[in-house]
């Protein structure tokens, strides 16, 4: 009976490169491998079809014979046909689905640290000098975890793979090597300082650099700061959080800063000159005659650049309008006089919102009770 051609098989053009075939092979051998089809002999023939086309297709030479001969290459055992070691090649094909391949050596963990600045120091920028206990490198072993004078050794178990395999049926599944633990080496001779870690605690100091503009949540990262990795491995980051401390005065919205800033009942009538806070110093504020509480008055420039830059924010001023208070016998009696002026039909012109409100409120009761 004639042989099925192995491109057919694996479904799989003549031209196709060892990944595409073994990408096939992958997907056909899940599907009918026998211990997903047990007692499925169709699924154990069609198996064994695949594996035998899998053989031939990703063994160069076999395969050159195959392409000029066709079956009759592997005809009274020439070329060896289905030779091949099935651990070999399920291992090449799926090691990676049970974590087949030596493991690499840790990467450092990062850490963090939350620091708290004023908001002057978040709008202007600051260096500081931070402490942190981490883990660091070995200043013996030099990360090694082997004695000064020794070297570690290739694990006899795994043979430097940091694994072992285990047969399960078919199946050929990947484990930690139990002697090393993944390693793939041995330390005889551990170093004194650290037992053998490569690694040992240790509060370090560093001096941050804070850019201006930066606000809460922004993080500064430090490459290479972090924890130090296992066995040499590269170390992990420090990221330093942000966290800007509430202000007596002002309040941050993105570039923006707000601030009240209270006046007289005078000041607020007849207008005047004030002096304001800015991050700056101090500068000027004209107050027009009338101005009523909650008023915003906008002072450009006067805010805060952003660390991703931009134009600079703002300083917004609201007006609160402070009524007086401890007043003496002459203080009470012209605010009674002034009282006394502002009554009447001139009140409704001196005081317009009041006027308007006490007229909603009487036409409401009138709504009410008609």
């Amino acid at each position: 009976m004639a042989k099925k051609d192995y491109y057919e098989i694996l479904g799989v053009s003549r031209d196709s490169d060892e990944r595409e075939i073994k990408k096939a092979y992958k997907r056909l051998a899940m599907k009918h491998h026998p211990d997903r089809n047990q007692g499925d002999k169709d699924s154990e023939a069609k198996f064994k079809e695949i594996k035998e086309a899998y053989e031939i297709l990703t063994d160069a030479q076999k395969k050159a014979a195959y392409d000029q001969y066709g079956h009759a290459a592997f005809e009274h055992g020439s070329m060896g046909g289905g030779g091949g070691d099935f651990n070999d090649i399920f291992g090449d094909v799926f090691g990676d689905i049970f974590g087949g391949r030596r493991q690499r050596a840790s990467r450092g963990s990062d850490l963090q640290y939350n620091m708290a600045l004023t908001l002057e120091e978040a709008v202007r920028g600051v260096t500081k000098e931070i402490r942190i206990p981490t883990l660091a490198e070995c200043d013996v072993c030099h990360g090694s975890g082997a004695k000064a004078g020794t070297s570690a050794t290739t694990c006899s178990t795994c043979h430097g793979a940091g694994q072992v395999q285990m047969r399960q049926g078919f199946f050929a599944v990947q484990q930690t090597c139990p002697t090393c633990h993944g390693r793939g080496k041995i330390i005889k001779d551990p170093c004194t300082k650290c037992r053998g870690q490569g690694r040992v605690e240790k509060n370090k100091t560093l001096s941050v650099k804070i850019p201006a503009g930066v606000d809460t949540g922004d993080r500064v990262r430090l490459s290479g700061e972090g924890e130090a990795g296992e066995s040499g491995a590269p170390a992990g980051d420090l990221y330093v959080q942000v966290q800007v401390k509430q202000h007596p005065i002002f309040e941050r919205d993105g570039n923006n800063l707000y601030c009240e800033v209270p006046i007289n009942f005078a000041m607020a009538a007849l207008g005047g000159e004030i002096e304001v806070p800015t991050l700056d110093g101090r500068v000027h504020l004209k107050v027009p005659a009338e101005t009523q509480t909650g008023k915003l008055f906008r002072m450009r420039g006067k805010g805060v650049k952003s660390v991703r830059g931009g134009a600079q924010g703002d300083l917004l001023c609201r007006v609160v309008v402070e009524t007086p208070v401890k007043l003496n016998d002459r203080q009470k009696q012209l605010l009674r006089e002034l009282e006394e002026s502002l009554g009447g039909e001139k009140g409704a012109k001196n005081s317009p919102r009041s006027t308007s409100f006490l007229d909603g409120v009487k036409k409401f009761f009138d709504d009410l009770t008609g």
